[in-house]
C-alpha cells in the first residue's frame, strides 16, 4: 500500500512537471515563435496555449515599440564639413516569424543598419540642408530603414535627428555669416526707406509747385513749431519773397502804430498848454 502511494505520488509529480512545462501564458503585447524538432511550427499568443515539453522550443518576442539610441556618428557632409550627429530610431516587430527566421539578431541588425544609413545619407547633403531640413531627412531615413528591415518583419515607425554637433570654428563662421546677413537686410531696409521717402518728397515738391499757398502754410507751421523753443532765434533769408514781405509788412505796421501814438501824445500836450494859457488870461 505504501509502495502504491509512493508510485502514485511520483506519477503525479511527473505529470505536474510536464504540465508546468507544457502550459504557457503570454501577455497581450507578446508572441511566442515555436520550433518543433527544429522546424518552424507557428506563432502563439496572446493568452494560454500548450506545447510539447522537450520537443518544442519557444522564443518570446515583444511587439511593443522599441527605441534605439544611435550613438554619435562622425559624418563628413558633401561640402566637407565634419559634424557629429546622433539620432533616435523607433521600430516594432510586425512579423515574429520572420524576425526570428530571417535574421540572427534583429535588434543588433537594426541598430547597425541605422548607424550606417545615418552616415551614408547625411554624407550626401550639405551642412545648410542638415541644419534646416530636419523633417525631410527624418522621413528619408525612415523610408530607407523601413525598406531594408521589411524582409525581417520589422517596421520602422519614426526616425529623429536629435543633435548636430559642429566644430567651434564652424560655429564662429556660422555666427559671422548670420550677423552679415542681418546687417545686409538692415541696409536694404534703410535704403528702401530712403527711396520711399525721396519719392514722397518729390511728390510733395510737385504739389507745392502747383499750389504755392500750401508751401507758405507749411513754412508758417514750421516757424510755429520752431518758436516753441524760446531760446532759439529764427533768421529768414532776405531773398525769400514770401517771408520778406511778411516781415516788411510787420515792420511797417509797427512804425505806423508808433507814429500815431507819438502824434496823439503831441496833440494832448498842445491842448493841455492852450488850456493853461487861457485860464491865466482871465
Amino acid at each position: 500500500m505504501a509502495q502504491f502511494d509512493l508510485a502514485t505520488l511520483i506519477a503525479l509529480l511527473v505529470v505536474l512537471i510536464i504540465l508546468s512545462q507544457a502550459i504557457k501564458i503570454v501577455r497581450e503585447y507578446e508572441r511566442v515563435v515555436i520550433f518543433r524538432l527544429g522546424r518552424f511550427s507557428g506563432v502563439k499568443g496572446p493568452g494560454i496555449f500548450f506545447i510539447i515539453p522537450i520537443i518544442d522550443r519557444v522564443i518570446l518576442l515583444d511587439l511593443r515599440v522599441v527605441t534605439i539610441d544611435v550613438a554619435k556618428q562622425v559624418v563628413i557632409t558633401r561640402d566637407n564639413v565634419s559634424v557629429e550627429v546622433d539620432a533616435v530610431i523607433y521600430y516594432r516587430v510586425v512579423d515574429p516569424s520572420r524576425a526570428i527566421i530571417q535574421v540572427q539578431n534583429y535588434k543588433l541588425a537594426t541598430s547597425l543598419l541605422a548607424q550606417t544609413t545615418l552616415r551614408d545619407v547625411l554624407g550626401q547633403i550639405e551642412l545648410d540642408d542638415l541644419l534646416s531640413k530636419r523633417d525631410e531627412l527624418n522621413k528619408k531615413l525612415q523610408e530607407i530603414l523601413d525598406r531594408h528591415t521589411d524582409p525581417w518583419g520589422i517596421k520602422v515607425t519614426a526616425v529623429t535627428l536629435r543633435d548636430v554637433a559642429l566644430p567651434e570654428s564652424m560655429r564662429r563662421a556660422i555666427a559671422k555669416q548670420a550677423e552679415s546677413e542681418r546687417e545686409k537686410r538692415s541696409r536694404i531696409i534703410l535704403a528702401d526707406g530712403e527711396f520711399q521717402a525721396s519719392k514722397t518728397m518729390a511728390d510733395a515738391a510737385k504739389f507745392y509747385e502747383q499750389v504755392p499757398a500750401a508751401l507758405k502754410l507749411r513754412e508758417l507751421q514750421t516757424l510755429v513749431d520752431i518758436a516753441r523753443e524760446k531760446t532759439l532765434i529764427v533768421v529768414t533769408p532776405s531773398g525769400d519773397p514770401g517771408t520778406g514781405s511778411v516781415a516788411g509788412l510787420t515792420a511797417a505796421l509797427n512804425r505806423e502804430l508808433s507814429e500815431r501814438e507819438a502824434s496823439r501824445a503831441d496833440e494832448a500836450r498842445i491842448e493841455a498848454a492852450r488850456k493853461g494859457t487861457s485860464f491865466q488870461g482871465r
